[in-house]
């Protein structure tokens, strides 16, 4: 693995992190205050981000996209991770991977106004009683002579209420196990303003305001049989083979929160002052500045060895747990350091570290929590032991 950044990584570093500071900062404020992201403010951005090539970068180049591979893509994430998550999720939009999985005809409907900025996806998987536990879930679709009906209940479902379709994971049957029954999961595509569907409000959330969450309601929703993703009672396929980086994306969207975070701190012990010197000579705040420079770093290595080994089709599941977990608690402990360092003034909103302090706290409930990482990392060690 080689640790330097080639001349186009460093150029994409450089636009993505300018585009951040002048785009991105100027509306954190707006945002974080009132909650809201104004669609006026979404289509003003949107258009910067795509005559900038920003948008829709992790796509491939073949449909539209800016063939990233996998390093150069965290890159990328790690510099847009460093704003509100509301703005740079949505109005420098990544569609889901996971569209890549479909027939000519489904990414002519789905991935490319994706791509050209039209249309916005959303995932749904996660249900009241089934989370990481997605063998659980109650939400069914039943074949009805050519189409599919779906019933039951999503939620926590992200950016939802603007998104033009739903890719929706649904229970189409079981399948006996050597550990009993288990649900045989279909992935739909399901269109906004089809009947039966309905997109609710979700709920008040402490981390990334302005980032909508949604519940989706499905009463005998009736779909036709071309609107399968993949394969029929092949789901888990599907989200395997297509979702396996959202991982590691979380994890370079944490290293540039924790290192906005660690910027403020330094700039802050160097030039505050007590008992008539720098509050960075201290023993108390350089130490914590020590350890969180340590950390982050740490953190930076884990997550680009994963997208490395990603690139050299070597990556385990293993490596991406380990990347996530460490990344997500590590931007949990330098963002309370950064608030120790500031004081009163951490927890005030004229600095972003109050913003990052919460934001932090849901990176180690989704796309998996830190227990879930320490399950898959744990079962690999002991499998490898025959246990």
């Amino acid at each position: 693995m080689n640790f330097g950044l080639t001349e186009e990584q460093q150029l994409i570093v450089d636009t993505t992190r300018a585009f951040v500071e002048n785009e991105l900062y100027p509306h954190e404020a707006e945002v974080e205050r009132t909650g809201h992201l104004r669609m006026e403010l979404v289509n003003e951005i949107q258009a910067k981000a795509i005559a900038a090539g920003l948008y829709a970068a992790n796509m491939p180049e073949e449909v539209g996209g800016a063939g990233l591979d996998t390093v150069t893509w965290l890159l990328y994430e790690k510099e847009l991770g460093r704003a509100n998550y509301a703005l740079h999720w949505t109005c420098v939009a990544r569609p889901s991977n996971i569209l890549l999985a479909g027939s000519d005809a489904q990414k002519e409907k789905y991935l490319y106004p994706c791509i050209r900025g039209e249309k916005w996806d959303c995932l749904a998987m996660t249900e009241p009683g089934a989370g990481s536990d997605l063998r659980g879930m109650k939400a069914s679709a039943v074949q009805d002579g050519g189409d599919w009906v779906l019933n039951g209940t999503k939620h926590f479902i992200s950016h939802a209420d603007i998104a033009d379709f739903a890719i929706c994971f649904m229970a189409t049957g079981e399948e006996e196990t050597p550990r009993g029954k288990k649900k045989k999961i279909t992935a739909f595509f399901v269109d906004k303003g089809t009947p039966g569907f309905s997109v609710r409000d979700g709920y008040r959330n402490v981390s990334h305001r302005g980032y909508t969450n949604s519940i989706l309601e499905f009463d005998d929703c009736r779909i036709p049989a071309d609107q399968v993703l993949g394969e029929v009672h092949k789901g888990f396929e599907v989200a395997n083979t297509w979702l396996g980086a959202t991982r590691l994306q979380v994890g370079a969207t944490c290293l540039g929160r924790a290192e906005r975070a660690l910027e403020h701190s330094v700039e802050y012990a160097a030039q505050r002052s007590q008992f008539g010197q720098s509050i960075g000579k201290n023993q108390g705040v350089s130490f914590k500045l020590a350890d969180m420079a340590t950390e982050l770093k740490a953190a930076n290595l884990m997550v680009f060895e994963a997208g490395w080994k990603f690139d050299q089709g070597t990556v385990t599941d293993q490596d991406m747990a380990m990347a996530k977990l460490k990344a997500t608690e590590m931007l949990a402990y330098v963002a309370d350091e950064a608030i120790q360092i500031h004081g009163g003034m951490g927890l005030m909103d004229d600095l972003p570290l109050e913003r990052i302090w919460r934001d932090a706290r849901v990176e180690r409930i989704w796309e998996g929590t830190s227990e879930i990482q320490r399950h898959i990392i744990s079962r690999a060690m002991l499998r490898a032991k025959g246990a």
